[in-house]
């Protein structure tokens, strides 16, 4: 099998599975790994605080992040771009072991019901464009101080990694129409809201 028809389980086992003479891995090895799927595992990398029961204000650190990678795929970058410390930070092989005991089931449940299909989705420059710009605006939406929407939004977002990471055309439209809808709806519930402190002030 070649390496990017890998599933994503498989190559995060394989990372994870080093030990004490295994020479460190860093984040720029890490992408490596997943070549032309980086985009993918760098959103996953950033949305997996959200689902931690960590204190409030994670959104405001994930949401910039999330919104810099939609940025790049909109510029049609091919590799994303990662501050030169952040690109030699060293990856813990014992977080991604955690993360694969316990997240290790539904990500093959997934891999399970997605596989590469309309693999020009990923390539087209307009859809890259879209993709880009949806993650843009869901990024800001995560970054917003609104009670509990962490969840929410962090779930919609995880689609797009996994369209991403399993080349999944069929996935990405899934998530393209799910973001779409969750955006126009914010906007009818902020223009709403708009409308009411108007009349309220007034």
């Amino acid at each position: 099998m070649t390496p990017s028809a890998d599933r994503t389980s498989d190559l995060l086992a394989d990372i994870a599975n080093g030990d004490d003479s295994t020479p460190p891995l860093d984040m720029d090895a890490l992408l490596g790994h997943f070549r032309r799927r980086a985009f993918g595992i760098l959103l996953l990398l950033v949305l997996l605080p959200v689902f931690l029961p960590v204190p409030f204000g994670v959104g405001a650190l994930c949401g910039p992040l999330v919104s810099l990678l939609g940025l790049q795929l909109m510029l049609n970058r091919r590799w994303p771009w990662l501050p030169g410390w952040l690109r030699r930070r060293p990856v813990s092989r014992q977080s991604l072991q955690r993360f694969l005991k316990k997240g290790g089931r539904w990500l093959k449940r997934v891999e399970q019901l997605s596989r590469p299909r309309l693999d020009w989705l990923f390539t087209h420059p307009a859809s890259t464009v879209v993709t880009g710009l949806l993650l843009i605006l869901l990024g800001l939406l995560l970054a917003l101080p609104i009670p509990l929407t962490n969840y929410p939004f962090g779930l919609l977002i995880l689609l797009y990694a996994l369209a991403l990471l399993e080349r999944d055309g069929v996935l990405l439209l899934i998530a393209w129409a799910a973001g779409s809808a969750t955006l126009i709806g914010f906007a009818g519930v902020a223009s709403e809201a708009l409308g009411w402190l108007h009349g309220f002030i007034a």
